[in-house]
This record gives structure tokens, C-alpha cells and sequence, in this order.
């Protein structure tokens, strides 16, 4: 059994590009559009801060999977313009987890701003600085070091919740890790799996923390 595990790996290797692929996109998406919504939500235009409060509270409050049925599927039978949103299942998964994790991200970022004492905005302005040098110097960067953790919490997860995107017919890990099961007869391409999803997200974790240490050494 043990001298199947290499054909096992490199044929969940197929699977593992999308999940890298779709993973380093959201990541590069969602982040910075979670920051600008929280940013938004600092405007003084009220319908700015509802419109941002609104859109949270729908993407975090309907479930992932439903979300990337209604790009994938349902998109495409809106009248008129759905011809155009015909996307393709990674494409569509790109949108939907972009979407998603942004309203998480900028919820975390939220709560960062907010434990930035009160007295640093008080101190910037003593010092001269304009509101767009108190973010870049002094608020953000302590913003950053509150958020880490909460940063790798939701990249952990991210990776975990690639598997959703056999849902709308995109091959990946846990795709081909069935189908080697079907083929061999054998729990072993699950275990497999298993060890992938664990590497990859020990990965992560060692990565941000090194950051994160490194961004608290230049505190003291």
C-alpha cells in the first residue's frame, strides 16, 4: 500500500494548483478590498457606511456555498445581462471567495482600527501630521500588528475551504483524492490529503508568525 503513495501524490498535485492558484488570488484581492471597505466605513457619507454595513451583513450571513451557486449558476439567468455572466467554474470561484473574504477581512481590519488607542490620533495631530499621515505612520502599522493572527486564522481557512470548489464542478485536492479512492479501493488518497491541507497550512502559519515577530521587534 505505502508504494502507492507517490502516483497517489502527484495525481493530487493536479488538484493542488488550483487550490494555490485560487488561494494566492483571494489573498491578493481580498485584502486590500477589505481594507478600502473599512476605510469606507470611516467616510462620513452615510449612505457610504450603510451601503458597506450592508454588504457585510449579506456576505457573512448567507453560507460560501450558496454564494458560489448563484455566481456560477444563477448569475447567468438574470434577464437581459446574464448572457454576459457565463463564467467559468475557477473564474467564478475567484469572484465569489474574493467577495467573501473581503467582508471578513474588513471586518478584521475594523477591529484593529478600533484598538488603536484613542490617544495616538490625539498625538498625530499634535504633531502636525494630516489624517492620511496619521493612517501611514502611525495608525495602520499598529493596526497591522493586531491583526496577524486574525490574518492567519482566515488564510488557514481559506485553504481548507478551497475543497468548496468541487462544488461547481472545479477539480481540486479532495476531487482527486476521491477518485483515487474509487480506483484503489483505499482510504489511503484521503490520508494523502489530509497530509497536504496540514502542510500547507503549517506552512502558512510558520510564515506569519516570522512576520509577525519580526513586525514586534520593531515595537520595542
Amino acid at each position: 500500500m505505502l508504494n502507492e503513495i507517490p502516483s497517489i501524490f502527484f495525481a493530487l498535485i493536479q488538484g493542488l494548483k488550483a487550490v494555490a492558484g485560487l488561494f494566492l488570488i483571494v489573498i491578493i484581492v481580498s485584502i486590500p478590498l477589505g481594507f478600502l471597505i473599512t476605510m469606507l466605513m470611516q467616510s462620513s457619507l452615510k449612505f457610504v457606511q450603510w451601503f458597506c454595513k450592508a454588504f457585510i451583513c449579506v456576505i457573512r450571513g448567507t453560507p460560501l456555498m450558496l454564494q458560489l451557486f448563484f455566481i456560477y449558476f444563477g448569475l447567468p439567468y438574470i434577464p437581459v445581462i446574464g448572457k454576459h455572466f457565463i463564467l467559468s467554474g475557477f473564474t467564478s470561484a475567484a469572484i465569489g471567495f474574493s467577495i467573501n473574504y473581503a467582508a471578513y477581512f474588513s471586518e478584521i481590519f475594523r477591529g484593529g482600527l478600533l484598538s488603536v488607542d484613542i490617544g495616538q490620533y490625539e498625538a498625530a495631530r499634535s504633531l502636525g501630521l494630516n489624517h492620511y499621515q496619521t493612517l501611514k505612520f502611525i495608525i495602520i502599522p499598529q493596526m497591522i500588528r493586531v491583526v496577524i493572527p486574525s490574518i492567519t486564522n482566515e488564510a488557514i481557512t481559506l485553504v481548507k475551504d478551497t475543497s468548496l470548489m468541487f462544488a461547481i464542478a472545479v477539480p481540486e485536492v479532495l476531487h482527486y483524492a476521491k477518485v483515487a479512492v474509487s480506483r484503489t479501493n483505499s482510504v489511503l488518497p484521503f490520508i494523502v490529503a489530509f497530509m497536504i491541507y496540514l502542510i500547507i497550512n503549517a506552512f502558512i502559519q510558520i510564515a506569519l508568525s516570522f512576520y509577525e515577530k519580526r513586525s514586534n521587534k520593531g515595537w520595542h
